[in-house]
């Protein structure tokens, strides 16, 4: 099939271009770079250049394709109301073309939008938390979903390697910045992660069963301490570990407080069950440790 995989070049899609073409597919990467059309036909795909906020770039996408996998977001969580807008828009522009036909189309959110109850982990089935600004995605994706599209959801937790965890680097940056690797109160609060070979195999795996209205979790670990997170930091800047009051969160952390305080472990059995997927890569504090704390 030749599936139209926006966010091409950028950190998961590297990974999944190559998992897709060793799949059979053929790949319309969207990028909005030189140097990302040179990564994608480097690895055997085609070139289309837009962006997310270039509606008709993503139309044009979507019309040469036989399914959809979007990844592109903007990651300046600064604005993240804004980027979820723009989400929102890039997926119904993407549906419209897609109306009346059976064609895949994966979107992707993240784990933190589903609501934990009494500290446990959330599923595929829990309720979605409406403090996040990504529900808006979900919410356009069950809008095409009633109007008969064939759309389906990848939620993601800390997706990693030795050089990029989700939202953790940003921790590394402030510890870096302040001099001490901190977490609040007593450091209990947990964040799910996944190395990214799994989840780039999951996403393709999403597309091939291609079940409407599935949701699915890209979940290894349920929850990773942020205690563990910032010790796996503080090793690796030779710098001291320090607990904060919640109340000193934001003058510490800045925008990031919102997230560094949340308790969002997340579980990953029905998706496991569903698509016969099993992760196999290293753990977030393994890759936390094995990083060039030079060059990060």
């Amino acid at each position: 099939m030749r599936i139209f995989v926006t966010g091409a070049p950028g950190f998961i899609g590297s990974v999944l271009v190559p998992e897709l073409i060793q799949a059979g597919h053929q790949v319309l990467g969207l990028t909005r770079s030189e140097e990302g059309a040179q990564k994608l036909q480097a690895a055997g795909a085609e070139v289309l250049h837009g962006n997310i906020e270039d509606l008709d770039s993503l139309r044009r996408g979507a019309t040469g394709s036989d399914g959809i996998i979007h990844l592109a977001f903007n990651h300046d969580f600064s604005q993240f109301q804004k980027n979820a807008d723009d989400d929102r828009k890039a997926i119904e522009a993407m549906g419209e073309v897609l109306a009346g036909s059976s064609r895949p189309f994966v979107v992707t959110s993240g784990t933190a939008i589903a609501a934990n109850v009494d500290g446990k982990p959330s599923t595929e089935a829990s309720p979605v938390a409406t403090w996040n600004p990504r529900a808006a995605s979900e919410a356009a994706v069950k809008e095409l979903t009633a109007r008969g599209m064939n759309t389906s959801v990848v939620r993601l937790p800390q997706v990693h390697d030795t050089r990029k965890q989700g939202l953790v680097p940003y921790l590394l940056a402030v510890s870096r910045a302040k001099g001490v690797s901190a977490y609040i109160g007593d450091g209990s609060n947990r964040w799910p992660a996944a190395h990214v070979s799994d989840v780039a195999r999951l996403y393709r795996l999403a597309f091939e069963k291609a079940e409407p209205a599935a949701i699915y979790h890209a979940v290894d670990e349920e929850g990773v301490t942020m205690k563990a997170i910032v010790e796996a930091h503080a090793r690796g800047l030779n710098v001291p570990v320090v607990s904060i009051k919640p109340e000193e969160a934001d003058a510490h952390f800045g925008w990031l407080a919102r997230f560094a305080i949340h308790d969002m472990p997340s579980s990953s059995t029905l998706t496991q069950r569903k698509l016969n997927w099993k992760p196999t890569g290293p753990g977030l504090i393994a890759d936390l440790d094995a990083m060039d704390y030079k060059q990060a």
